[in-house]
């Protein structure tokens, strides 16, 4: 699944290519996949919008329109084409917005998870995700005060977007690492300094992942080069960067999870 810093990329590159077009159409290929909105009603109030901004928060991409924004969550395998519209539609295409200019924009989505949502006020879909891992206010004090709150596992807790908005497995797995933090730890049992390495660790991995247009490990996402600079995810039965010590894989949350055993031991209150 595209996570911040993937998705942070879609949005660069969009805003060269949409900001200053018109919506001249849209078409729903697959109604699922449309939240908000009825069809018929998201055809007409899309129909003629002009794309006046692209944005992103947490793991949304918004479209920022004339009265309207256009939300999309890609989830597990979404993904934003422009083609020219003499190329038909293709297979697994979910909707289309034909625009000015002589394209269209295809959410391509295999396994059909994707969302989108027209809407008003972005905050009736995101009013309820944490904070920005990038911005002013997501800081260590912060961060050492909201986990002393919380008495669940470490990486189940980054993971959720309600607490932090935007990180994935991947960079879960690299945060914790580089910050020394076993991700079964309880969340306060995490100590001042801890949270401050684990408060800097997210966002130094987040940041590079921007900075190399994120990771690309599947056909979901391609064109990322932060895969190369994995320190721990997908990285079992490899040395540890640190200490050489065997990278071990297991299974928490129901998700893949990556460790040095030494560099992350796991300490009991």
């Amino acid at each position: 699944m595209p996570e911040l810093p993937e998705v942070e990329t879609y949005a660069r590159q969009l805003r060269g290519e949409l900001i200053g077009r018109t919506i001249l159409q849209a078409e729903v290929l697959w109604k699922n996949a449309l939240v908000t909105p009825a069809i018929q009603t998201f055809k007409r109030q899309i129909q003629g919008q002009k794309i006046v901004g692209v944005a992103r928060r947490a793991k949304y991409l918004i479209l920022q329109l004339n009265h309207y924004n256009l939300l999309i969550h890609l989830r597990m395998s979404g993904n934003l084409i422009l083609r020219e519209c003499k190329i038909k539609p293709v297979k697994h295409d979910s909707l289309i917005w034909r625009l000015s200019g002589g394209q269209y924009l295809a959410f391509n989505d295999t396994r059909k998870f994707g969302k989108v949502w027209l809407v008003q006020d972005p905050q009736s879909v995101l009013g309820r995700l944490g904070p920005e891992p990038l911005e002013k206010n997501f800081t260590a004090e912060w961060l050492y005060h909201s986990l002393q709150k919380k008495k669940r596992q470490l990486k189940p807790l980054l993971l959720d977007q309600t607490f932090i908005a935007g990180l994935g497995n991947i960079y879960a797995d690299e945060s914790l690492n580089i910050a020394k933090l076993h991700p079964l730890a309880l969340a306060n049992t995490v100590s001042q300094k801890q949270a401050e390495a684990l408060r800097n660790a997210i966002q130094k991995v987040l940041r590079e992942g921007i900075r190399r247009n994120g990771a690309s490990i599947d056909w979901a996402y391609r064109g990322g080069q932060y895969q190369n600079h994995f320190r721990v995810y997908d990285r079992e039965g490899k040395p540890c960067l640190a200490c050489g010590t065997t990278i071990v894989k297991s299974t928490v949350a129901q998700r893949g999870t990556h460790i040095c055993p030494k560099c992350q031991t796991l300490k009991r209150k």
